[in-house]
């Protein structure tokens, strides 16, 4: 950590960043603009307005999209910052230094540079992190934002043979969707527009809206170029010396087994999709709660549908489906799919306040009307609901009352349906490393609590604990399911088998492989627990 006696001499940190061309950058805290030496009352009002959405975090090389993970150790709202610029200001648990990354050079010499001098090493691209993999407290931070080819090729293996999009590490969710659309093609990617493809969607699962059509992101994998922990730039395909790493990053979790450069994967004809969106408010709280259990059992019909995927939410306010995404569909198609549930909205007489189906030519014209970049306030959770649980009424029933009571503690819902099913998917069992829970997965439930500007750390943390008690209450009725890692919490006791399943060991294997001194660590990766323990200081230590 700095001040220590071992920290990297200030000749060491000019060495590496002449190494990189000069591209050595010190991190910053957003909100230094509202503290201190730096204070500009106007940047600070501007920056308090955005401080809560994606955009802001996504070009800067340190700082990530969590309240949680940034801690208040350098706000923007009272009490922590003030008119006069007086409160404290630190990087807490942000990057010392980062290393704007153009190319493979840059991350082997990261990489280097902290195996050397045994410091922390995060990775980050736009950082949308509840878990807080892509910071650390005195890290050297490998900013992967810049890293912007696509392309699109004809690919051919013993496994594959057709068209395919390679995908630079930077490249966000809404860029790789308008490249493909331009070359009148489309990929599997995420919802949120700003989420890294590569790094972390990928490697961690990656759902989305064409997810009941292609499967999974890891479903569609070809191939990862990777710098390991020793430095090498190695490609990993099914078919290569490197298909125990391929395997693992297909779905094992980002961040942790190398340092993804660029990824190939599968891509297909774009095509019309239909889409829809609706939404009904609560005026009479049994009434509204029947309509939600309803659109669970709808689910079980909708989910059937090929290639159909819906994500929808709730508060104990309301009710909207953000989307349906129905590959090829038509209005007709669709609207006689959502008509048994809207029969019975209308019967028990819900007030809807929206409701729309149309076409666009192309999936990125769909997203595009649809989807929006989700607000960043939030602590967050998620399980994987299977379908057995909702043909079960009883247990149903005590899903719902939960989800009730959640909400009345100030909870909100999203619910992703996806079939994603191995049939579904066109995938073999164990040929990549997506939870196998995913396999009869319903819907995904996310759930969380919106956080207050300038809400207090001690705060801050009940909520995690709150959150993290919510997961519990759901693991609990779902018993030997499973949670999406990327959206789930960093402290959940049982993460071992909620993220990995059945595959931890193999992974476990696989990371002594490639990391066997755990360079690479993030909270509830593979092999975190066993390499090193996180300090409050934010140091790493190994387990005694």
């Amino acid at each position: 950590m700095p001040g220590d006696r071992d920290w990297p001499s200030n000749d060491a940190w000019r060495k590496l960043n002449s190494s990189v061309g000069g591209r050595l950058m010190r991190g910053q805290p957003l909100a230094q603009v509202c503290h201190g030496a730096t204070l500009d009352a106007g940047a600070c009002a501007a920056l308090q307005n955005t401080y809560n959405f994606p955009e802001l975090y996504v070009t800067d090389p340190v700082n990530i999209m969590s309240p949680y993970w940034l801690n208040n150790s350098c706000s923007p709202y009272a009490p922590y910052a003030s008119a006069d610029g007086s409160g404290s200001c630190t990087l807490g648990n942000l990057a010392q230094y980062a290393i704007r990354v153009t190319g493979a050079d840059d991350v082997v010499a990261g990489v280097n540079f902290a195996r050397e001098h045994n410091i922390r090493l995060t990775i980050k691209n736009t950082g949308h992190d509840v878990q807080g993999r892509s910071a650390g407290a005195g890290s050297l931070g490998l900013w992967m934002h810049n890293l912007k080819d696509i392309s699109f090729i004809d690919y051919s293996s013993p496994k594959y043979h057709g068209k395919a999009a390679r995908i630079g590490a930077g490249i966000e969710v809404g860029e790789a969707y308008e490249a493909a659309h331009q070359s009148g093609l489309t990929i599997t990617g995420g919802t949120c527009p700003s989420v890294g493809v590569a790094g972390g969607w990928f490697p961690g699962g990656g759902h989305g809206p064409l997810a009941s059509m292609y499967g999974l992101g890891a479903d569609t994998t070809l191939e990862f170029e990777v710098v390991t922990a020793d430095g090498t730039v190695v490609i990993a395909t099914p078919d290569n010396e490197h298909s125990d790493l391929y395997w693992a990053l297909s779905g094992g979790g980002p961040g942790n087994y190398g340092v993804v450069l660029s990824i190939t994967a599968k891509a297909w004809p774009d095509m019309s999709v239909a889409g829809a969106v609706f939404t009904f408010v609560n005026t009479n709280d049994d009434t509204y709660w029947k309509a939600i259990r309803a659109w669970m059992k709808a689910l079980l019909a909708l989910n059937q549908i090929p290639g159909l995927s819906t994500a929808s939410g709730f508060s104990s306010q309301g009710f909207t489906m953000n989307f349906a995404t129905l590959p090829g569909g038509t209005q007709e198609s669709l609207n006689e799919a959502l008509a048994p549930y809207m029969a019975q909205l209308k019967s028990l007489d819900m007030l809807m306040v929206a409701n729309t189906t149309q076409v666009h030519s192309s999936f990125f014209d769909h997203f595009n009307a649809y989807v929006e970049s989700p607000p960043i306030n939030i602590t967050m959770a998620a399980r994987m609901i299977p379908a057995s649980l909702v043909q079960d009424d009883s247990k149903l029933d005590t899903l719902v009352s939960t989800m009730r009571t959640l909400t009345e503690e100030q909870g909100v819902f999203a619910l992703v349906s996806n079939n994603v099913s191995l049939s579904r998917a066109g995938v073999a069992a164990g040929s990549n490393s997506v939870l196998p829970a995913w396999r009869d997965t319903l819907f995904l439930a996310n759930f969380g609590q919106y956080a207050a500007n300038g809400k207090s750390w001690a705060d801050l943390s009940a909520d995690q604990t709150r959150v993290n008690h919510w997961q519990t209450l759901l693991r609990d009725q779902t018993p030997g399911g499973g949670a999406y890692a990327n959206e789930a919490t960093f402290n959940d006791a049982t993460w071992k088998e909620d993220y990995f399943g059945a595959n931890y060991d193999r992974l476990l294997s696989i990371k002594r492989s490639y990391d066997p001194e755990g360079l690479f660590w993030a909270n509830t990766a593979v092999g975190s627990d066993a390499n090193w323990v996180a300090q409050l200081d934010g140091r790493l230590c190994r387990p005694r």
